[in-house]
């Protein structure tokens, strides 16, 4: 579809000129000779730039400019033979996008209306990704145990007050921290998520506040730490209780001072940031064995959210379902799959030790996985099905013995992995340290083997 662009003067000479420039580009010409005229056309019509006359008899094209910027977020262009340096600041103030003298050079109107053009289109563009990063991580849900959360939430988002949110691994914790932040006082700025968990312990503190170059081998370069980052916005400090007890000294500084110092520096900044922290430890227990700050705990924990986990809450799951398969078919340009209400109900039936994370995953390899244009429950990964038996993901879980080499040593290196946990209380520092592994690659082997405390404790 052509561009339409609106032409605004009261001299006849003017439009047909315009009309012969833009015709030959290629775009869609109007004209008005009135101010009051432009705006009837505007009202009625689809417009996609206007070039507007200063100087006209009745409604003046600042008056004019001032009723279109009040419709509509439409590029105004204004246009002028006696400009003057306060009349383009006014014209500025009221919302026009460029100013343009007569005479009116051909160049000079065709690069006005490529970066007019432009601007709206990357709008335009901007909008609908923000709308899609909302819906990939709305909370779906009217359960009774979602509506508290949602209370909850909307009770604690205009203040500025830390929040804890605890819950299971997969429950929603992050959309939760972002639901917060987006009906907050912060919501124009920004939100900075740290998954403290898959950090190592040496890289921690440089990730949350920064560095000086040569402060330590392999800094090479100044890093602005994510406090900096977030300053006057939201940090989101994702598995909080994986955090070392220095970390945790440092973070209850910039949570009582409001300041961070980066490492290798003796200066210190000021910032303006409000923290939310989600766990799925029971962090009492960790006070109890002197893994976590009880002052940072409380410092933390002035509003406390609790999420439920989606077996107290599986009659959002009819709705989670059209959720994830929505989302999925629109971002990968898949057609539309329909899932049976024995499916549905089969779906609901599933333990879901995972939590909407496994669910989600669950209805996204149904989707890919499905040929047809309807998934029923013949359709749905075994564990999930009514015979299948359970949510296991391994042959000797199921009680089958491994059938390939391949199946034998993840049988075996899940056995190990849960007999170290264990040994160790679950926690998963001391269990990395002893088994001779980084924390982050002990962090997706659990994801991978689905090793959860509270089913393999």
């Amino acid at each position: 579809m052509k561009p339409r662009i609106l032409v605004i003067d009261d001299e006849a000479a003017i439009r047909d000129s315009m009309r012969m420039i833009l015709e030959y580009e290629g775009y869609e010409f109007a004209g008005a000779a009135t101010g009051e005229d432009g705006i009837g056309i505007v009202a009625r019509e689809r417009v996609d730039l206007v070039f507007l006359d200063i100087k006209m008899p009745g409604m003046d094209g600042l008056e004019a400019l001032s009723k279109l910027k009040a419709a509509g977020d439409l590029p105004v262009v204004m246009i002028s033979g006696h400009g003057t340096v306060a009349t383009a600041v006014e014209a500025t103030k009221l919302g026009a996008f460029d100013f343009i003298e007569k005479p009116l050079a051909t160049e000079r109107i065709l690069l006005a209306i490529r970066n007019a053009l432009e601007t709206t289109r990357l709008r335009s563009e901007n909008v609908s990704l923000r709308g899609a990063v909302e819906l990939r991580h709305d909370i779906v849900g009217s359960s009774p145990a979602l509506r508290e959360v949602f209370e909850a939430v909307r009770r604690a988002a205009p203040t500025g007050a830390t929040v804890l949110i605890r819950g299971e691994s997969g429950v929603g914790k992050e959309l939760v921290a972002r639901m917060i932040h987006r009906h907050s006082l912060r919501a124009r700025e920004r939100f900075v998520q740290v998954n403290c968990a898959a950090i190592p312990d040496e890289l921690i503190e440089s990730e949350l506040f920064g560095h000086e170059k040569g402060s330590f081998t392999g800094a090479t370069d100044k890093q602005v730490g994510k406090f900096e980052l977030a300053d006057r916005g939201t940090i989101f400090l994702d598995e909080v209780g994986d955090m070392s007890l220095k970390t945790q000294a440092k973070v209850l500084r910039v949570l009582q001072e409001g300041e961070v110092e980066r490492l290798g520096s003796s200066r210190t900044l000021k910032v303006d940031v409000r923290v939310i922290a989600a766990t799925n430890k029971e962090l009492e227990r960790e006070i109890e064995k002197g893994q976590f700050r009880e002052d940072l705990f409380f410092r933390l924990s002035v509003i406390p959210l609790s999420i439920p986990p989606l077996r107290d809450r599986a009659e959002d799951i009819p709705a989670l379902v059209r959720h994830f398969a929505d989302v999925f078919t629109r971002e990968n340009n898949f057609r539309p799959k329909r899932f049976t209400p024995a499916a549905v109900q089969a779906l609901q039936r599933a333990r879901w030790k995972g939590n909407v994370r496994e669910l989600r995953n669950t209805i996204e390899r149904v989707i890919i996985m499905t040929p047809g244009d309807t998934v029923d429950v013949a359709d749905l990964p075994e564990p999930v099905r009514p015979d299948g038996g359970g949510p296991a993901s391994l042959p000797e879980a199921r009680g089958e013995r491994p059938g390939t080499l391949r199946e034998f040593k993840e049988s075996a290196e899940r056995a190990f992995l849960v007999e170290k946990l264990r040994e160790n209380d679950w926690n998963i520092s001391r269990t990395a340290e002893t088994i001779g592994t980084p924390r982050s690659n002990l962090y997706k082997k659990l994801e991978h083997y689905n090793i959860r405390q509270e089913t393999d404790a």
